[in-house]
């Protein structure tokens, strides 16, 4: 039975990091881009940054600038 128990063990450990929220688990504690953006007193746009406002970073994990004064 320990025989079995081994090969079984072995194949879990294996396919535990297969699994669909193992990416979601190792975000835990990080704050988004566009959370530090607001925090910071900037906006996140997709277009070009408004008229005296400067690019200062990125917001929705790269897609949009984040716009500061």
């Amino acid at each position: 039975m320990r025989v079995l128990s081994f090969p079984l063990l072995i194949l879990c450990l294996l396919c535990s990091h297969l699994a669909p929220g193992a990416g979601f688990l190792t975000g835990l504690g990080q704050r988004s881009d566009h959370y530090i953006c607001v925090r910071k007193g900037g906006t996140c746009n997709f277009s070009p940054c408004p008229l005296f406002t400067r690019v200062e970073g990125t917001c929705y994990g790269g897609k949009a600038k984040c716009c500061m004064r």
